[in-house]
């Protein structure tokens, strides 16, 4: 594990799903939501993977998951996934990330805490843990920021 305070880019995995250590898939992973690519991203994932955002309902088998994905990147501009810490006991992938989700001038950034199990370089489950209120905030804050953002854009070049 990384216990540094710099984030660990996400990066470091390769474009396609050809990795099988359980870290380089999920890194693998979360570079290809990064890119919006969700035809990547699926292959990387297991045709049973398990989806959840604690406490919402689980997205169960890859449709489910793939139409969670592909809302993600019709309905956004921009995803980033800023790993602070990465650990691997087995096939079980441990991260802390700081994810960002956009839309446009909208950008909401909270601490996410996910569980991903890998099986035969497939995404089986991936879990992810926040603080609600946080996530509460943070979209407010985004909200606030596209709302000057659009008003200066749009009174603001006189």
């Amino acid at each position: 594990m990384d216990n540094s305070t710099t984030p660990i880019p996400v990066n470091g995995a390769s474009g396609g799903s050809a990795a099988t250590e359980p870290i380089d898939v999920v890194r693998g992973f979360l570079r290809a939501l990064e890119e919006l690519d969700i035809d990547r991203a699926l292959t990387f994932t297991s045709d049973d993977i398990t989806y959840q955002n604690v406490p919402l309902r689980p997205a169960r088998g890859r449709a489910e998951f793939e139409k969670q994905m592909r809302a993600m990147a019709r309905y956004g501009t921009g995803f980033e996934a800023v790993i602070h810490h990465i650990a691997a006991s087995g096939d079980t992938v441990l991260t802390e990330r700081t994810d960002a989700l956009e839309a446009h001038r909208f950008r909401a950034e909270f601490w996410v805490c996910g569980t991903f199990e890998v099986r035969e370089g497939k995404i089986l489950l991936w879990r992810d843990y926040f603080d609600w209120p946080t996530v509460t905030v943070a979209t407010a804050k985004g909200a606030v920021r596209a709302a000057v953002g659009a008003v200066t854009a749009r009174f603001g070049k006189r």
